[in-house]
């Protein structure tokens, strides 16, 4: 898959060589180097070394894969839904073929432990490809008619166009899918550009595409923030995806406008979890604690609010600080019981610290709090109560291994305390009274409400946010028809019936 190199890097004073890996642009079927030859340095975040390099995209190269999506796209539109389905198919059989090595590539990539990402991620890959495979199938659009007499009226639904898509760094191999998957469905070609600090398994998928689909259906350009500004303003794409912060979207969402190119925006979020007297404490805090700290807490719609009703709000923080003193994290890619290894990145790092360290006086950290002190950008799991709504650890989002707790008396407390942030993608309603729980689920502004558990996700259900969350939907049909676009086709015929 990639080139290697000898690179020498320097730790503590003394100098070690080490295998380099070298990654690349995939443009029109051709695995290409960056025009003027910029290189990123690529950091394994477990070890917090150098350990291979990517292309630092200019806006040329990304003119160059638009070019090649453009002309791509005039043959892959009118590619019948069968062969869409076929090429998908092929893909997910050639990613479950070859799972342990895509796994591997990707615990290198994240720091992840290898036994939980291939449980965990790569069965919803392969399903959720599976899935816009058959969905390419069954598009529809609204029955012809007869709506204006001696004309006969159509719906054609049709590929959106060439589109470009960024992917984050928290689930890089699984948001490419959910990523390319419906656009290449729906009969779009695609720019893909993974997160600077995580490209390597997006190339590897990109990579095998090339076998599978024809040249400039998929490209992958690899750069940092400015290359993705230069994708987001390319007037070539007709919709720019985006999974990532709110700011990284507003941005998105701005430049877009320039040229009135569609925006989807799956972006941050700050998930509420309402837990009720009734509630099973143990099966709650068992739930919660993976819930909230899988993946060291970098997913949007981790369980990262704990909203405990006063009643059992001490005895579920003592047991929940009790699981979450066990939690086991480290870097052993073999170690099974390891629920999470580091945060993505230093930056992450950084504002996972400052968030803790600046906790108001009435706050307790009931677990944790503390940067571990190995190599890599590692943090301890961490539970922090007696917040207050207006807190900054309860407004912002943390995107890292750190959950907070505050109490409500009544519904409409937990109600305000729940939609009482700018963010609207999860939430989830724990107690036995489903009187409770329908009328929270109704009343919660968020695009996904889980009672009585909490991160599930399946790829026939949509999966999106409100307010500064973001919108456009991931998954499910609706994700499908939003690389797709609505045409009114009428004919005269002159027959007008029923007139003497």
């Amino acid at each position: 898959m990639n080139s290697s190199r000898p690179t020498r890097l320097f730790n503590g004073g003394s100098t070690h060589v080490v295998d380099k890996k070298t990654f690349h642009n995939i443009i029109g079927g051709e695995i290409q180097a960056a025009v003027d030859g910029q290189m990123m340095d690529i950091i394994n975040p477990a070890t917090g070394e150098v350990y291979a390099s990517a292309p630092n995209s200019s806006p040329k190269d990304v003119g160059d894969a638009y070019r090649a999506a453009a002309t791509a796209f005039e043959r892959w539109r009118w590619s019948t839904p069968s062969e869409r389905q076929l090429a998908l198919l092929k893909l997910a059989d050639v990613i479950e073929q070859n799972a342990e090595e895509l796994v591997a590539i990707e615990s290198e990539n994240t720091g992840k432990p290898l036994s939980l990402t291939m449980s965990e991620e790569i069965p919803a890959m392969l399903d959720q490809i599976r899935f816009f495979a058959g969905a390419a199938r069954v598009l529809e659009g609204r029955s012809q008619g007869e709506y204006l007499r001696g004309h006969t009226s159509s719906i054609r639904r049709e590929p959106i166009g060439p589109v470009g898509q960024v992917a984050p760094w928290n689930y890089p191999m699984m948001m490419s899918v959910w990523k390319f998957a419906p656009a290449l469905a729906a009969g779009c070609t695609v720019v893909l550009k993974p997160s600077d600090t995580t490209p390597a398994s997006s190339y590897w998928m990109v990579e095998k595409m090339q076998e599978i689909f024809p040249p400039g259906v998929c490209n992958l350009v690899c750069g940092d923030r400015d290359t993705g500004a230069a994708l987001v303003a390319h007037p070539v794409p007709q919709l720019v995806s985006i999974t990532g912060s709110t700011r990284a979207g507003i941005a998105v969402a701005a430049s877009a406008a320039n040229t009135v190119k569609r925006a989807h925006l799956e972006l941050g979020g700050k998930a509420p979890v309402l837990i009720f007297n009734d509630v099973d404490i143990e099966a709650a805090v068992e739930g919660l604690t993976a819930a909230g700290y899988f993946n060291a807490g970098q997913d949007c719609t981790a369980a990262t609010r704990l909203v405990i009703q006063e009643g059992i709000y001490d005895e579920f923080l003592s047991a929940m600080a009790e699981s979450v003193a066990n939690t086991k994290t480290g870097y052993d890619p073999n170690d099974d019981e390891i629920l999470f290894g580091p945060v993505n990145n230093a930056t992450q790092l950084q504002h996972v610290s400052g968030l803790v360290s600046r906790a108001p006086d009435h706050a307790r950290i009931l677990a944790g709090g503390r940067q571990r002190s190995e190599a890599g950008y590692f943090y301890e799991p961490t539970l922090i109560a007696d917040l207050q709504q207006n807190d900054e650890l309860i407004q912002t989002e943390i995107f890292g291994p750190v959950v907070t707790a505050q109490s409500f008396s009544g519904e409409e407390e937990a109600l305000a305390f729940a939609n009482g942030t700018v963010y609207g993608l999860a939430s989830s309603v724990w107690t036995k009274n489903v009187d409770i729980a329908t009328r929270m689920s109704a009343r919660l502004d968020f695009g996904c409400v889980w009672i009585n558990t909490h991160i599930p996700l399946v790829a026939e259900m949509p999966h999106g946010g409100f307010k500064q969350s973001g919108y456009g939907k991931d998954l499910s049909m609706y994700g499908l028809e939003d690389y797709t676009r609505i045409k009114h086709v009428m004919q005269y015929h002159g027959f007008e019936g029923g007139q003497n």
